[in-house]
């Protein structure tokens, strides 16, 4: 019998294809949106906040709460049971456990772990580019339908009525918005299609405020305070840098569903500007211990030990820095860098990444010229006003869309 070898290897490069295409589409359908913000031990809580938590009326939470580096004192209105050299106080509002600083070992380390997690998961959050859209609604989402993506406002975002969020129990939702978050009484988030809340993260510069009996699903990561107004109920996790306050609330830590695949811990800040780097509120100041005394002066450079990420201090806050180049460009050296502590690091609040210095001029695609002004890019409209500047074409430094659009807008410089 004569075999064709030509149709047999036709016939295996055929079947070879639909295989991998077929495994290539279940790799592609695996998740939509992007990828998952790791909170690392943070997400083992279902309340995490740095200078407190407090509650009045008939609260219900169904997971651990903590406070770092704030003692356990700011656990207000819970009626905390401590036994003798515990390591966690329990509340009969509470369906877990309460953490404080103060407690016995190994709390205090792990506080102190959770709380820079929280804060790493936020600049994570507030850093990733390529949104799916910007400033949609202007600021107002309600009545919307969204599918698994990323979404940026500069500003503030209301709900004022109902919004969904629809896609499978894989999919992934990061809102990052520079202001404020407020629902209105009686709203909900509703989820659909399988959508699981442990996949949705509402990335806060300002406060997060939930109405009146408003229903609320995802982890809200805040880098001020959060608000849950009466009989308000959040399916999540409230993490954040200053305060959490409570009125006869129902909050429930999110329970695994369906196998998500969670990334390597997202690179921060080796990353390019975020998308988007907003003008947010300086947070309040979180208390420090006295044993925690963060003092270094505004204009020094540090890092955290184990840690390559520096930052400079500014107005008590701690600003990272995305690239070697925006660094050596202020004039700053590493060999200035200072090392802190964990406990150092966990006193202070983490602030917007760091831009180019005053007088840069940078561009992106389109042919316009800014120059950088503070955090703001401040258009050049002319020749005549670039001359009169005295500004040379050799030193513009050229950016993607997406670090340009990081700035915020200053006008047009005359």
């Amino acid at each position: 019998m004569k075999i064709n070898f030509r149709n047999i290897l036709r016939r295996n490069m055929f079947v070879g294809l639909i295989a991998g295409l077929a495994l290539a589409f279940s790799a592609t359908a695996l998740a939509a949106g992007p990828a998952m913000v790791n909170l690392g031990t943070a997400g083992n809580f279902a309340i995490l906040a740095k200078t407190g938590i407090s509650t009045t009326g008939t609260t219900s939470i169904v997971g651990d709460i903590g406070v770092s580096p704030a003692a356990a004192s700011s656990l207000t209105g819970f009626a905390l049971t401590l036994p003798a050299g515990g390591a966690f106080s329990t509340s009969a509002l509470v369906s877990g456990k309460a953490y404080a600083p103060g407690y016995a070992d190994p709390t205090p380390a792990n506080m102190t772990t959770a709380i820079m997690d929280m804060q790493t998961a936020y600049v994570d959050a507030v850093g990733r580019t390529l949104p799916t859209a910007t400033e949609l609604g202007a600021g107002n989402i309600g009545g919307m339908t969204l599918a698994p993506g990323l979404y940026k406002w500069g500003t503030g975002v209301t709900i004022p009525s109902d919004v969904t969020l629809a896609g499978s129990a894989s999919d992934v939702w990061i809102f990052q918005i520079a202001q404020t978050l407020t629902t209105s009484s009686g709203t909900h988030v509703i989820l659909s299609g399988g959508a699981q809340a442990g996949n949705i993260f509402w990335a806060v510069g300002g406060q997060t405020t939930l109405g009146t009996t408003s229903v609320f699903n995802g982890n809200i990561l805040d880098q001020s305070a959060i608000v849950l107004n009466t009989g308000a109920t959040l399916n999540g996790r409230a993490l954040a840098q200053t305060a959490v306050t409570l009125d006869s609330n129902t909050v429930v830590s999110p329970s695994p569903g369906a196998p998500v695949q969670y990334p390597t811990p997202y690179p921060t800040p080796n990353i390019m500007y975020p998308t988007p780097v907003y003008q947010t509120p300086t947070p309040t100041p979180a208390p420090t211990p006295p044993s925690v005394m963060f003092n270094y002066a505004n204009g020094s450079v540090v890092k955290v030990a184990g840690s390559g990420t520096v930052y400079l201090v500014v107005n008590g806050m701690l600003r990272p820095f995305s690239t070697a180049t925006i660094f050596t460009a202020r004039g700053l050296k590493f060999s200035d860098v200072q090392t802190i502590s964990s406990d150092q690091f966990a006193a202070v609040s983490v602030g917007r990444i760091m831009g180019y210095p005053d007088g840069t001029l940078i561009k992106g695609s389109a042919a316009t010229v800014y120059l950088v002004a503070g955090d703001a890019k401040m258009g050049i409209p002319s020749m005549a006003v670039f001359n009169r500047l005295g500004l040379s074409l050799g030193k513009i430094v050229k950016l993607s869309d997406s670090e340009l659009g990081s700035y915020d807008d200053g006008g047009i410089q005359n």
